[in-house]
C-alpha cells in the first residue's frame, strides 16, 4: 500500500545543496540564516515542520543574497541567462530565462500563468534600464516560492481508490533526486520525466544507476548514516571531529560503492581508515606519516562502525559516557524500538549515586533498582555497560575515568528480543549480536524508509518495509540493490492523502 505523503519543506542542508546545483552558490547560507530543524534522528520530518515569521524573513534574505551572488559572477550569470538581451525590455530573452530557470527551480515546467506572473517583473528592468534587474527579481521570487521551498506532490487521483494519487513523472524525478542526492533533479532527469522514461521500473532503475554514479550520491548516503548513527555533529576539537567523520564516511563508501558486498560488512569490518591523529587516538601502529590509510585493527577490540569513535561519541552525559543514553541509542537507532520518556518526577539532570561505591556500575545499579525508573533502566543500562570500555571520544579504557579501582568488564546484555537475554562483550560482541538479528536487519530498512519519506512509519507502511527487508536479505544485503528495489516498487510511485 502506498504511504501517506504531506507537503515537505526542504531542510537547510537540502536548500544549500539545491542552491549549489542551481546557482553554483556554495555559501551554505541556509544553515546560517534559517531556524534549525528538529533532528530525530533525521532533519526532514515534515510532520515537525512549522512556518514562522522568522522563517519567512530568513527565506527572503536567503533568496535576495543568492540572487545577488549569482548575478555578480559573470560565469554564473551566463548559465542563468541563455540569451543576449537586446535591451531591458527584451521580452523574448526574459521569457526564455524564466522558462529555463523556472523548470530547474520548480522541478517541472512552469504553467503559462506562472510564466506571465514572472514576466510582469520585467517592468522593473525597464524602469531601471537594466535587464538584470528583472532577472534578479525573478530569481528572488522563484527562490521564495512554495514550489521551490516545498516538495508539493499532487499526482492524479485514482478513481478506484479514493484518496490515492499516481505521481507525475516530474514528481517521481523529484522523489528520486532528493532521496539519492538530497537536491533538485538535474536537467537530464527532468528530460527523462518529459520523455516518459520514469513511467516503469526499468526506466527508474536506469535513472538510479546514473544518480548513484555521481559523487553527490556518496555524500547523500554518508549523510544518511551520519544522521542515523548520530555523528553528523560531534562535540570534539575540529581535528578529531574531522578525522572521526572521515573514518566513518570512508567505510560507508567502501561497503556501499567500492565493494558493494554484504551491507553488514559496515559493522564487521576488521580494518579502518585513519590518519596519524586517529591512529594514535586508538592506539594503532603503522599509521601513515601524512594523509590517511586503511589499517587493520589487529588485536584491538574493535570491529566496524560501532567501534568507531564517531558512533561511540553518542550517549555522552555528565562529562562522561552514559550507559542509559547508549542503551537508548541502541534500542531506538539500531532496533527501532520506542522508549517512553522518563517520569515527570525523575531528576535526569543529576548523575546516579550510590551510598557504598563511586564506581559507575554500582551507582547505576543502585539507581536502577528502585523507584519509577527501575523497568526502563533495567532494559537500557546493561546495553550501555557493554560499551563502557570506550570513553565519549571512542578511546579504550580499562577502568572508570579517574577511578582506577573501578575496573570495567565490558559485559552487556540485551533483553526483549527472540532468544531471551542475549549477552555480549564490547563493541565487537554488540556488532555480532545485532548482525545476527532480524530485528536489526529490518531496522536498517525502516530507518531508510523514514529518511526517504520524511516521517516515521505508520501501521499501513509495515507490509512494504517487510517486503523490502525480505528482498534485502535474499539479495545478500547489497545496499544499492535495496535502493533500486525501494524506488522501483509500485508503491513508490503513489501517495495516499493524509
Amino acid at each position: 500500500m502506498p504511504g501517506q505523503s504531506g507537503v515537505r519543506r526542504l531542510s537547510r542542508v537540502e536548500l544549500d545543496t539545491a542552491l549549489s546545483d542551481l546557482l553554483g552558490d556554495t555559501s551554505n547560507s541556509a544553515q546560517g540564516l534559517l531556524p534549525p530543524e528538529p533532528v530525530n534522528p533525521f532533519d526532514n520530518d515534515y510532520r515537525a515542520q512549522f512556518a514562522s515569521a522568522a522563517l519567512i524573513e530568513s527565506v527572503e534574505r536567503l533568496a535576495t543574497d543568492a540572487a545577488n551572488r549569482a548575478l555578480a559572477n559573470a560565469t554564473l550569470r551566463a548559465a542563468l541567462v541563455p540569451c543576449s538581451p537586446k535591451g531591458p525590455g527584451d521580452a523574448s530573452c526574459m521569457r526564455t530565462m524564466v522558462q529555463t530557470v523556472g523548470r530547474r527551480v520548480f522541478r517541472r515546467p512552469l504553467t503559462g500563468e506562472e510564466v506571465d506572473r514572472f514576466m510582469a517583473l520585467q517592468t522593473f528592468a525597464v524602469e531601471d534600464n537594466n535587464f538584470d534587474t528583472g532577472v534578479r527579481l525573478v530569481l528572488q521570487a522563484m527562490l521564495q516560492h512554495p514550489a521551490f521551498l516545498y516538495r508539493v506532490e499532487l499526482g492524479t487521483p485514482l478513481a478506484e481508490r479514493p484518496g490515492t494519487f499516481k505521481l507525475s513523472n516530474y514528481e517521481m524525478a523529484t522523489r528520486l533526486s532528493f532521496f539519492l542526492w538530497g537536491s533538485t533533479p538535474p536537467d537530464w532527469l527532468l528530460d527523462d520525466a518529459a520523455n516518459d522514461k520514469l513511467a516503469d521500473a526499468a526506466g527508474i532503475r536506469a535513472a538510479v544507476d546514473q544518480l548513484l554514479a555521481d559523487p553527490r550520491a556518496k555524500r547523500r548516503l554518508e549523510r544518511f548514516h551520519a544522521l542515523w548513527l548520530a555523528y553528523a555533529k560531534l562535540p570534539h576539537p575540529a581535528a578529531l571531529t574531522n578525522a572521526l567523520q572521515a573514518e566513518s564516511a570512508a567505510l560507508v563508501d567502501k561497503v556501499l560503492f567500492t565493494d558493494r558486498g554484504d551491507y553488514f560488512e559496515l559493522f564487521r569490518s576488521s580494518e579502518t581508515y585513519v590518519n596519524s591523529t586517529l591512529a594514535a587516538h586508538y592506539g594503532m601502529l603503522g599509521a601513515p606519516a601524512s594523509g590517511s590509510a586503511w589499517l587493520p585493527y589487529g588485536p584491538l577490540p574493535r570491529m566496524g562502525l560501532l567501534s568507531q569513535g564517531a558512533v561511540l561519541s553518542a550517549g555522552a552525559k555528565f562529562s562522561d559516557t552514559s550507559p542509559t543514553q547508549r542503551g537508548i541509542f541502541v534500542r531506538t537507532r539500531l532496533l527501532c524500538q520506542d522508549i517512553a520518556p522518563p517520569p515527570s518526577n525523575a531528576n535526569v539532570d543529576e548523575p546516579p549515586t550510590s551510598p557504598s561505591s563511586n564506581c559507575k556500575v554500582d551507582r547505576y545499579s543502585a539507581h536502577a533498582s528502585t523507584g519509577n525508573c527501575k523497568s526502563c533502566h533495567q532494559s537500557l543500562d546493561p546495553i550501555g555497560f557493554g560499551l563502557e570500555n570506550f570513553d565519549r571520544e571512542g578511546k579504550y579504557r580499562a577502568h572508570d575515568d579517574n577511578e582506577p579501582n573501578c575496573p570495567i568488564s565490558g559485559d552487556g546484555k540485551i533483553t526483549g528480543l527472540p532468544g531471551g537475554e542475549l549477552p555480549f562483550r564490547g563493541a565487537v560482541g554488540l556488532a555480532n549480536l545485532l548482525t545476527a538479528s532480524p530485528e536489526f536487519e529490518q531496522c536498517v530498512v525502516t530507518q531508510l524508509y523514514r529518511f526517504n519519506m520524511g516521517r516515521k512509519e505508520d501501521p499501513a507502511d509495515l507490509a512494504f518495509i517487510s517486503a523490502l527487508t525480505e528482498g534485502f536479505r535474499s539479495q545478500r544485503r547489497e545496499f544499492q540493490t535495496l535502493l533500486k528495489d525501494f524506488v522501483s516498487h509500485p508503491t513508490f510511485a503513489y501517495r495516499v492523502e493524509e
